[in-house]
């Protein structure tokens, strides 16, 4: 069986015509494209809104640094699903942080709050480092790093 037969079999156009994918979830990446506000996401119905998201992250403090998660740039992926299940990808300022138990967890219930959110997953992650260079102008403003 050549290929086209195959594609043909699994119910594929045998052309490179074919519709793209539609895409199941919403991805988000801080940074990855500037100036892109979150509000602005195209998501499908019953997906939890990635600006909602941003809105719950940005009620969650440092404690030791008087700037929200989300404006110091700790957070490097938010990922909304279809089912209501959000995934947080996230950064600490340092592997020391005394609170490094407790922030994922404070994340988690901040978005808990946002409509048709089901399930939170946080996980921390160490790739890329922080650094001050991460934060919004808003965060930079705060601390008086302008």
């Amino acid at each position: 069986m050549d290929e086209t037969t195959t594609q043909q079999a699994e119910g594929q156009p045998a052309d490179d015509t074919a519709a793209p994918e539609a895409k199941v979830h919403e991805s988000w990446r801080p940074g990855a494209t500037e100036d892109v506000d979150p509000r602005s996401i195209t998501q499908e119905e019953g997906e939890p809104l990635i600006g909602d998201i941003v809105d719950a992250l940005r009620t969650v403090f440092d404690p030791e640094i008087p700037v929200n998660v989300y404006d110091l740039g700790l957070i490097y992926a938010i990922d909304s699903r279809k089912d209501g299940s959000v995934k947080i990808e996230m950064t600490l300022t340092a592997p020391g942080c005394p609170v490094a138990e407790e922030i994922p967890i404070w994340i988690r219930d901040a978005v808990a709050t946002v409509e048709t959110t089901t399930d939170i997953e946080v996980e921390i992650v160490w790739d890329p480092p922080w650094d001050p260079s991460m934060m919004s102008d808003y965060a930079k403003i705060e601390l008086g790093m302008y």
